[in-house]
Order: structure tokens, then C-alpha cells, then sequence
């Protein structure tokens, strides 16, 4: 009798278990319509945005990168050096009738800066069908003569040009980059003591005597110097030195930088061999003290003609 439960609490502890089922039952369909809400909201604005990106694109390419009021019809090329337009057309690779809106610039400017000769270019869009295109050379004031052998034919040279800033340009006319030695033409002063190695057209040198021999062309024509002698030739071949000679034979050394002072202590020595009636066989102004100079005899000679040392007419001449 003390044992038995009363009917009523078994009444009770099933419509207990009952109502917790019920509520697990709810619980599992609220997660299961959050998800489906939460995956059908994803999927809309994911499908919403590529609507409007596929109807953007094809808004563009109907009105913009499509329409024939943006076709190019004049490519405007200046240059401040030699390069014929027509050239800089061709190796632009933009041709008439592209699109002028869809046409990549930065494409087009680094076809241009593949050429050697030239230094920077900019391109502009003139709306609606003008391409603007500004080319900047680079000016010759030096020139490498590396030798090879042409067969039959005996020896031919390879010809460089050098910019103030030592970046190597290949003749633009293909006739001017293998010359046979019996019509070799020097007219910029002539760079020797580099090999062929050195030299990759579009690159800048690395050889110190090189760039130093570079900036002793640029400072000559600003020098008491210019007009009473010519570079005709500079070596580079010793460590710390450039060698150069000059039209009537003269040698004269010079260290790699302050070369104003340099060229100013070349007028000193000029004037003074003058005054001797003597001229320099050879200096070596690369001593700060003491220079040591040798004499010889001025001889009667034809009127020196220093060849055109300004480099725009140079480049005009020789690239």
C-alpha cells in the first residue's frame, strides 16, 4: 500500500515528456526555416549582384566599349628627337578604328619604351577618337665600335651609341649598327675599352669609367676647352682613370669626377704651352699637385674644326 503510485502522478509525467517532444519538434522547424531564409537571402543577393554586373557589362560594351562615336581616328605623335611618326605608329600597335575608351595605355607606352632610342613616352585620350601620344628621346653624345669578324669580308663593326646617362641605343637605322671597317665614320667621340658583353641596348652601364667618360663629354662644351680641342677618343679600360685623345694627338688623363676643375687646369697648361710654342703630347691631370706634362713642338697645321659637341644635333646626326 505504501508502494503504490497514485495514477495521478502517472498522468502527469507523460503529458511532461509529451510537451518536451513538442517543443524539440518546433525548435528543429524554426532552425530549419532560418536556414532555408538565411541560404534563399544568399543566393538572392548573389544572384542580384551578377544580374547587375552581366547588365553593367553589357551596358558598357553596347554605349561605351562598342560604340563607333569612340573609334579612333587620329594618333597624334610628337617627338622631340628623329624617330619618323610614322614609326612610333607602327610600334604602338594601336591601329584606326579601336576603341579609344577600351584601348589599354599602359600597353601602348610600354610597346613605345621597348625601342632603345627612346627614353619615356606619354599617352593621353582625347575624347571622342583622338589618341595623344608624346615620345622623349634619348641624345647620343658617345659612341662604342666593338669589332667582329665578317667572314670573307674581312672586319665590321658594331656600333652603339651612349646617352648622358649611360644607357645604350642601337642606330635606329639597321644599315648604321654593322658598319665594314673600311667605311667606319666616327663622328660623336668614341668610347674603347668595353666588350660586347657590356653592352645590351635599352640598359644602362655599369662600368664606373665609362659614366665618368660620359660625364667628361657632357661638362666639355661648358669648358674654357671647348673650341680649342676635340674628344675624339676616351678609354676606359684602367680602374680609377679616363685616357682621352684628342684630334691632333694629345693625351690627356683625367680622374673620374670634379671634372670642371679638371678641364679649367687643361686651359692653364693649354695657355701656357701656347705661350712656349709648345702643345701638349700628354698631361695627367688626375695628380691633384704637380701635373705632369709633356711637350712637343707646335707644327704647322690645318685650322682645327672641334666637332659639333651639342648633343641634340649629335642624336639628329647619328642615331
Amino acid at each position: 500500500m505504501f508502494f503504490k503510485r497514485e495514477p495521478k502522478n502517472r498522468r502527469h509525467s507523460r503529458a511532461h515528456v509529451l510537451d518536451v517532444k513538442l517543443r524539440s519538434d518546433q525548435v528543429r522547424a524554426t532552425r530549419l526555416r532560418t536556414v532555408t531564409g538565411a541560404f534563399a537571402l544568399i543566393f538572392g543577393t548573389v544572384f542580384g549582384l551578377y544580374l547587375f554586373w552581366r547588365t553593367g557589362e553589357w551596358v558598357l560594351d553596347k554605349f561605351v566599349y562598342e560604340n563607333a562615336n569612340f573609334a579612333i581616328q587620329q594618333i597624334d605623335v610628337q617627338t622631340n628627337g628623329k624617330i619618323p611618326p610614322d614609326d612610333l605608329r607602327r610600334w604602338c600597335g594601336v591601329r584606326p578604328g579601336q576603341n579609344l575608351i577600351a584601348l589599354d595605355l599602359t600597353t601602348v607606352k610600354r610597346n613605345l619604351e621597348l625601342a632603345s632610342a627612346i627614353q619615356s613616352v606619354s599617352v593621353e585620350r582625347i575624347l571622342p577618337r583622338t589618341l595623344k601620344i608624346r615620345v622623349t628621346e634619348r641624345q647620343a653624345i658617345a659612341q662604342v665600335n666593338i669589332p667582329r669578324a665578317d667572314g670573307p669580308q674581312g672586319i665590321s663593326i658594331s656600333v652603339f651609341n651612349l646617352d648622358p646617362n649611360g644607357f645604350v641605343i642601337q642606330p635606329l637605322d639597321p644599315r648604321l649598327c654593322v658598319v665594314p671597317l673600311v667605311k667606319m665614320t666616327e663622328p660623336l667621340p668614341v668610347i674603347t675599352g668595353l666588350s660586347v658583353f657590356q653592352l645590351q641596348a635599352g640598359h644602362r652601364l655599369a662600368w664606373p669609367q665609362a659614366l665618368a667618360a660620359l660625364q667628361l663629354i657632357a661638362a666639355f662644351p661648358h669648358s674654357s676647352m671647348a673650341g680649342l680641342a676635340d674628344l675624339q677618343r676616351i678609354d676606359v679600360s684602367s680602374p680609377g682613370i679616363v685616357v682621352v685623345t684628342t684630334t691632333r694627338g694629345s693625351e690627356i688623363t683625367f680622374g673620374l669626377d670634379n671634372f670642371p676643375q679638371q678641364l679649367a687646369r687643361w686651359r692653364e697648361i693649354y695657355d701656357l704651352g701656347r705661350s712656349l710654342n709648345k702643345t701638349i703630347a700628354s698631361a695627367d691631370l688626375a695628380v691633384g699637385n704637380n701635373i705632369p706634362v709633356r711637350w712637343t713642338e707646335i707644327l704647322s697645321a690645318p685650322a682645327f674644326a672641334p666637332k659639333n659637341l651639342d648633343t641634340q644635333n649629335s642624336w639628329r646626326k647619328n642615331v
